[in-house]
């Protein structure tokens, strides 16, 4: 039986199953090089599509994945938000990452922020995960800045085996939170997760 897909509320942020007017949006996003400037290249349509679709045959599996992000307060995509079990190998898989592309009109705003805390709430409370990992280039400080004020914690670097050797964006800053951490630190979010 396909479990029932997971939607999140924060205060600012609804964190929701994916719907067919989302795909349009999603893909400007991704096709924004200012959105993926630390990514290996913007996406096409098609490739955006295909990524989410790969999202969506995550939810059919597991009732969740990196969900659409709008805001209460406007209707409309501002980003994708939220978990995925890592479809390649590396010393620190098999795991599920945590991960943020948020629109740069909607960017500094706090919103991968709010989606984050809502992910790793649902991920440690009804989704029951151990662990959840994330991962990014150096020069992406705001993305590794926000991983710590999340409370994760630094745990080396990593080659991603999906880009090539000589590729200047294969060196990754690996990042991991237990379940017991986050349950030690104490957060308003947690009593609804």
């Amino acid at each position: 039986m396909m479990p029932a897909p997971l939607t999140l509320e924060g205060p600012r942020l609804r964190l929701r199953p994916w719907r067919a007017e989302d795909r349009a949006p999603l893909a400007a996003i991704n096709a924004d090089p200012a959105v993926m400037r630390h990514f290996p290249a913007a996406m096409s349509r098609a490739e955006s599509d295909s990524w989410l679709d790969r999202i969506e045959a995550h939810f059919a599996e597991h009732g969740w994945g990196f969900w659409a992000v709008e805001r209460k307060s406007a209707p409309g995509l501002i980003g994708a938000v939220g978990l995925l079990s890592i479809p390649w190998q590396a010393d620190f898989t098999p795991a599920v990452e945590i991960g943020w592309r948020i629109a740069i009109a909607h960017q500094r705003q706090g919103y991968a922020e709010e989606a984050a805390r809502l992910s790793l709430a649902a991920g440690f409370g009804r989704i029951g995960l151990g662990e959840i990992v994330a991962f990014t280039v150096p020069g992406n400080a705001p993305s590794w800045l926000l991983m710590a004020k999340l409370g994760m914690r630094p745990a080396g670097t990593f080659d991603h085996p999906r880009l090539p050797e000589d590729h200047p964006l294969r060196l990754h800053l690996l990042y991991r939170m237990s379940r017991q951490t986050w349950m030690s630190s104490a957060r308003p979010e947690r009593a609804t997760a």
